[in-house]
């Protein structure tokens, strides 16, 4: 791999650029709370070739969502499971957005 790639690499949502200790000073709280919301599999970091964590940005922003409610006294697991929720929501929205699309180039409303 030359440096071009792995600079190419820092562009890249999910790439696992970030060690826990870095990811939690960016999240300004802790590596404990970068655990529970692993344990509780709202994420999963990689792990390097020594078994340290590894997040990306995708996940840091799932923790920061997170981290978010927590701090609106919502206890984690329920935290990870409104977010996992939402993100769900979401994903069906698209869907059936995409299906209205398709249905409406089918079948054009008619001019009255």
């Amino acid at each position: 791999m030359t440096a071009d790639d792995s600079y190419g690499r820092l562009d890249d949502d999910d790439y696992p650029a970030y060690t826990m200790g870095r990811a939690a000073e960016m999240l300004g709280t802790t590596q404990g709370f970068l655990r529970d919301i692993g344990e509780a599999r709202l994420i999963a970091p990689l792990r390097s070739e020594g078994g340290h964590r590894r997040y990306s940005r995708y996940q840091l922003r799932i923790a920061a969502r997170a981290r978010e409610l927590v701090d609106q006294s919502t206890p984690t697991e329920a935290a990870c499971r409104i977010i996992v929720l939402e993100d769900q929501l979401e994903e069906a929205q698209r869907i059936n957005a995409e299906y209205r699309r398709a249905a409406e180039a089918a079948d054009p409303p008619t001019a009255a």
